[in-house]
């Protein structure tokens, strides 16, 4: 109902009222004094009592007047706070709409803190949200309205009462509640749980400073309460993307790139070494009787000797460099902005890490490798892995455990025949 709409129902019920109880009080105060002319002393009682009973109608209407008075302010109260509610539920709405589109927790947490200044103006705030380990919860975006807020670029989840309760939780030292351990300085802040589907994907704070704080973080946890919701499901939705994108682009058992991601950096790193004159190498690696070691020891061996082959390769490599798994037992290195000679090298530092791990698993492991470059010895990416899958056959056939580079080309139509490089 509109707030007009309210107001003249309850003014036309009030000033019907009065004119009612005013008409009749004339009326019975006419034949009171008329009585009193025509009938003597008993009518005189007659029109004391129909006073009396006039005035006491009057006094019934001034209260049925306050009691519409009360009714309509009552009813003021209740547009106001439908009003608020529904003002509250447009802006979680346009949130949640919005919240779909985001990529990450950047994303997120601009859509949250533009939520939060038109729902919570007088409120700062802060989104955690757990790194890849989940041993750690990360700030992911803040925003203050005063001094005192500083939030800390970190949390464990062991210091807060509210991940471990799994419930919200206020910290007010200036009332005495229980804090956690990260609460810092005298603002006081009530903190929410962000789940969805059974898991805690973060954290939602807010803070507010003054007197009157602790009442206020207690009046205002049902706004807090939805927007830790909405919040809960866009990280889940993230996280999930995150996770199949993750998927599809790496090997689920070493962790490394798979081929498809894998040859699509080989053509961008290619055609960035054709327009900047410079070098990429590719590395082709073959462990060794791996067939054999998977007989003799099992698959859990091989998988763990696996795994930590990868381990090896990644820890010795630059960020930039794409270690991905070819297939099987064979993986394969990119080396951008790498020419022969330093990819020569850095293949017999990984030979030499392969080898290392021999005492760690107790059995013999070893790998073969094989390089080649563009533009040395290869002319594009369509030949280069071709070229270095021939010179790990090489290395193959002399013996295995050692680096082969591809021949140098001549000119752009030589045909390059593996060389021994490195003998292990």
């Amino acid at each position: 109902m509109h707030k007009d709409t309210i107001f003249d129902a309850d003014t036309r019920f009030a000033a019907g009222l009065r004119r009612a109880m005013r008409v009749l009080f004339v009326v019975v105060m006419f034949m009171a004094i008329a009585t009193v002319f025509l009938h003597g002393i008993a009518m005189q009682l007659v029109a004391s009592a129909a006073a009396a009973f006039a005035l006491a109608l009057l006094i019934v209407t001034n209260i049925a007047i306050s009691q519409a008075r009360g009714k309509f302010s009552e009813h003021l109260r209740l547009y106001d706070q439908a009003r608020d509610t529904g003002h509250q539920i447009e802006e979680l709405f346009a949130m949640t709409d919005m919240l779909q589109a985001a990529e990450d927790h950047n994303d997120a947490g601009a859509v949250l803190q533009a939520t939060a200044e038109r729902l919570l103006p007088d409120f700062s705030g802060a989104l955690y949200v757990f790194n890849n380990s989940r041993d750690r919860l990360d700030l992911a975006k803040s925003w203050s309205h005063c001094a005192q807020f500083e939030p800390p670029s970190a949390l464990l989840p062991g210091n807060c009462w509210a991940l471990k309760r799994g419930k919200p939780h206020i910290n007010d030292p200036s009332t005495g509640t229980l804090c956690c351990m990260h609460q810092i300085g005298s603002v006081a802040t009530v903190e929410l749980p962000m789940m969805a589907r059974g898991q805690v994907f973060g954290l939602l704070m807010l803070a507010r400073e003054g007197e009157n704080a602790f009442e206020e973080l207690k009046d205002v946890r049902r706004i807090a309460r939805a927007l830790a919701d909405s919040m809960s499901l866009a990280l889940s939705n993230i996280a999930l993307r995150e996770k199949l994108r993750t998927q599809s682009l790496r090997d689920p058992l070493t962790g490394l790139y798979n081929r498809r991601y894998m040859e699509d950096a080989l053509e961008r790193y290619v055609s960035l070494a054709e327009r900047t004159s410079s070098a990429t190498s590719v590395v082709m690696i073959d462990l060794d009787n791996f067939k054999r070691l998977n007989d003799e020891f099992g698959h859990a061996k091989g998988d763990a000797v696996l795994r930590d082959v990868a381990g090896q390769l990644v820890g010795a490599l630059r960020p930039a460099d794409v270690v991905a798994r070819y297939g099987g037992e064979e993986l394969m290195v990119i080396l951008p902005n790498c020419g022969l000679e330093d990819a020569a090298a850095k293949a017999e530092m990984l030979r030499m890490r392969v080898e290392g791990l021999s005492e760690l698993h107790g059995v013999p492991i070893s790998a073969s490798f094989g390089v080649a470059t563009v533009p040395e010895t290869s002319t594009n990416a369509a030949d280069i892995i071709p070229m270095a899958d021939a010179a790990l056959y090489a290395a193959k056939g002399a013996g295995k455990n050692r680096v082969v580079l591809s021949e140098k080309r001549s000119h752009r139509d030589d045909k390059p025949a593996p060389r021994l490089a490195v003998n292990g």
